[in-house]
């Protein structure tokens, strides 16, 4: 039985893969085929990641006794084969990730994934990148699924029209392809000085070097964490993120939530295997905190919705990296709480965004002298999306009643969950973060200095949000109500309604998360099943 599920491990990556290619051989008249091929996609994803999520937990300890499955691809073990491995904390990305994707991608159908551009095929390419980054059990198809994802992204960003997107998305894949230079810079040295670039085995192999070897191996670590940093959008390089996210259809902006997760990601799975030191750890506690004050100043700052929801992916990031920087073992399971409500949050606050972009109209922006063609109406959430972007259609669909009782209390919910304010779960999941901080003999000045640091940020949003809430819903400026789908209110509704879930089940949550934090500080569980070679496989017999 225990070779049957371990092929489960591997099918969040080929069946997204197998979907976009069978898309690429439908025409574009096929959209009905297309989109029930992408939500079945999604589904199935979402499906396997439950799944996951109980073979790695302590109820199903008679399969996976260790909470870890390892899938060998081609029948080759580590370290000397490619490995896809799920433990607990990967499985909790996983269920994370599909959860964005299908919400996102149901919201896309309602208006935003038509006409002309492969968007269904980029998604599907978008989340196998995502899968990949969070299972692979080695650095350098880390590699390649980062750039299987960025490379989706790419095109995604890019979709509808207008300068502003276009130099945007420029800064976005420049930045992103110099951070991808730097991944590889670092992976090569990793690998000619350690000899393998398999996680498990690194651990081993980094602490018998010594002297110039290890030198050098601690660089191209050093190197491939500004990469991951870089990915994270962590200060001073971010400056490309919230003109890009504010600037992408909200479906994209929604979905791209989560990649900067994804870098997080990589410094909690590297840093634990690898037993970073006191100054890479207090390195990463000052630059998240760089991150998070920055953060902090921008969105009293901002004017409009979509940046100021940009600026909270940052706000969230820099919170995450500086509490992990601390290197207090308790507070890795609230940060692994603050991360999947922070996901959600934002995720719903960019689709919110879709629909509050239509109830606003400003005034058409002055035309440069050297681009004489004649623009649309720009839209209150950022002075630049469109119409043709939105694809405003006011002759298709069924109009909710309510629409702006709905988008209101979309908001203040959504502004709640930003600001850290009870009763709903970002309340929880700071208190649990300020808690672990306090607790014990572990207080210190930098605990002390994390602590205010996400008191005033919340205060800051709170402010920010509520600023931006009372020009968007209650100036005497025109206001026009919009048209809702039901297709894009329900999965703003949705997340709404998981975040409030996660809040009320707290307790059982917490625990699943503080399991998974246990194991990521005690990767000798994880190292041991990737490497261990099972009783009578055919690659006991291979080197």
């Amino acid at each position: 039985m225990n070779a049957v599920l371990e092929h489960l491990i591997v099918l969040p990556v080929v069946v997204p893969l197998l979907t976009a290619a069978i898309m690429l051989f439908l025409p574009e008249s096929a959209r009905r085929t297309r989109v029930t091929l992408a939500l079945a996609s999604v589904s199935a994803q979402l499906l396997m990641s439950v799944a996951l999520l109980f073979l790695t937990s302590d109820a199903a300890h008679f399969i996976w006794p260790e909470g870890v499955g390892v899938y060998a691809m081609g029948n080759w073990n580590a370290p000397f084969g490619i490995v896809l491995v799920v433990d607990r904390l990967a499985a909790v990305m996983l269920a994370l990730s599909s959860t964005v994707a299908l919400t996102t991608l149901t919201y896309s159908v309602a208006r935003w994934d038509r006409p002309g551009q492969p968007f269904h095929s980029l998604f599907q390419l978008l989340t196998m990148g995502v899968n990949g980054a969070f299972l692979t059990g080695d650095l350098f198809n880390l590699f390649v699924f980062f750039e299987v994802l960025l490379a989706a992204s790419y095109g995604l960003v890019l979709r509808g029209t207008g300068t502003p997107r276009l130099r945007a998305g420029m800064h976005y894949i420049a930045v992103n392809l110099a951070a991808s230079f730097l991944f590889l810079i670092g992976v090569a040295m990793i690998y000619g000085m350690a000899g393998t670039l398999n996680m498990a085995d690194l651990a081993g192999r980094a602490s018998a070097l010594s002297g110039a070897d290890r030198a050098l191996f601690d660089a191209g670590a050093a190197i491939l964490g500004v990469a991951f940093l870089v990915k994270a959008g962590s200060w001073p390089l971010n400056f490309w993120l919230p003109g890009t996210y504010s600037i992408a259809i909200a479906p994209v902006a929604a979905a791209f939530a989560l990649m900067t997760k994804v870098g997080l990601y990589a410094i909690l799975r590297l840093g634990t295997i690898l037993q970073e030191d006191a100054t890479l750890a207090g390195a990463l506690f000052y630059v998240g905190m760089a991150t998070l004050i920055s953060a902090t100043v921008a969105m009293l700052a901002a004017k409009h919705l979509a940046r100021l929801a940009s600026f909270s992916v940052l706000a969230s990031m820099g919170i995450l990296l500086s509490a992990f920087g601390l290197r207090i073992e308790a507070l890795t399971g609230p940060i692994l709480f603050y991360l999947v409500v922070s996901v959600l949050t934002t995720a719903a606050f960019f689709m919110l965004t879709g629909m509050t972009d239509r109830t606003r109209i400003t005034d058409p922006p002055v035309m440069p002298e050297d681009d004489p063609a004649p623009r649309p109406p720009a839209y209150i959430s950022y002075g630049v999306r469109p119409p043709s972007v939105v694809q405003e259609d006011e002759e298709a669909g069924i109009a909710i009643p309510g629409a702006m009782a709905f988008l209101g209390l979309m908001f203040v919910c959504c502004a709640l969950l930003v600001s850290g304010l009870p009763p709903l779960p970002g309340f929880v999941a700071k208190f649990a973060l300020i808690r672990g901080a306090l607790q014990g003999e572990q207080v210190t000045p930098a605990t002390g200095v994390l602590v205010a640091a996400i008191l005033v940020s919340g205060l800051t949003a709170l402010i920010a949000l509520s600023r931006v809430g009372m020009r968007l819903f209650w100036s005497a400026a025109a206001r026009v109500t919009p048209r809702l789908r039901v297709l894009e209110a329900a999965p703003v509704g949705v997340l709404i309604l998981l975040c409030l879930a996660l809040g009320a089940a707290a307790d059982p949550v917490g625990r699943y998360l503080d399991s998974a934090a246990r194991s990521l500080h005690q990767p000798d569980t994880y190292i041991r099943a990737v490497l261990a070679t099972r009783p009578g496989d055919a690659t006991a017999e291979k080197p």
